[in-house]
């Protein structure tokens, strides 16, 4: 943006330009911080979904976290999703990238709705770290994680949070943390209970995961594309 101001003659630097842009509440929609960062001391499991059929709720669930971006910084969000009916079990907002956090969020997930047999997640140090697997650990569950730079492993995530960023992050442009959690708050509950998706044969995903009827899903290839 400087650069274009520049060769279109306005005489202004680069912190001229971000002060512009955050009195303006604008922002770029490029990759922001890495939430994938590896702890090279921790345990790393294999992939285990590639062509397995997915045909009922709480056979697999999965997580991860993005970033979104506010006026004064970054917040994260970490989600559990049910792959068959693309449910949102639990999440939580953290201005840290530490481990509680995620740990929390899948305690109320399994507190809320039993365990499920496998749960997948990428090589994250949050989630290959002790308190988050000896959680999964703990309940019997299965541990599943993404090959390394392979985000088609977790799709059904990454699909949530472009739709939760299109729908309610960028046309709410939230300027703090508390309004984003309430913005949040009404958003997954319009997105489990209210919204139609397509792949679920136009029901909701609460209707699915209630009545195990509409969803599930398949992994096709070796390179993790997904068939829903």
């Amino acid at each position: 943006m400087t650069k274009y101001l520049v060769e279109q003659g306005y005489q202004v630097n680069r912190k001229r330009v971000q002060r512009l842009m955050q009195i303006l509440g604008l922002a770029g929609m490029a990759p922001g911080p890495n939430t994938s960062k590896a702890h090279p001391q921790h345990k790393i499991y294999p992939y285990l979904l590639r062509g397995v059929d997915i045909i009922r709720p709480n056979q697999v669930w999965s997580t991860d976290i993005t970033y979104i971006r506010l006026p004064r910084g970054f917040v994260y969000l970490v989600a559990i999703i049910d792959w068959y009916s693309r449910k949102i079990l639990s999440w939580r907002l953290s201005n840290t990238l530490d481990t509680g956090f995620c740990v929390d969020c899948l305690e109320e997930a399994i507190k809320t709705y039993g365990t499920p047999e496998i749960f997948n997640s990428d090589q994250g140090s949050q989630f290959t770290s002790d308190a988050f697997t000896g959680v999964l650990i703990n309940n019997d569950i299965t541990i599943s994680m993404d090959g390394r730079g392979r985000a088609l492993d977790n799709i059904f995530v990454e699909r949530l949070w472009r739709t939760v960023k299109y729908e309610e992050v960028y046309l709410k442009q939230h300027d703090t943390v508390q309004s984003l959690l309430m913005g949040l708050t009404d958003y997954f509950v319009f997105y489990n209970q209210e919204r139609y998706h397509q792949s679920l044969g136009y029901k909701t995903p609460d209707r699915v995961y209630r009545t195990a009827i509409g969803g599930g899903a398949k992994i096709i290839d070796k390179y993790g594309s997904t068939e829903t």
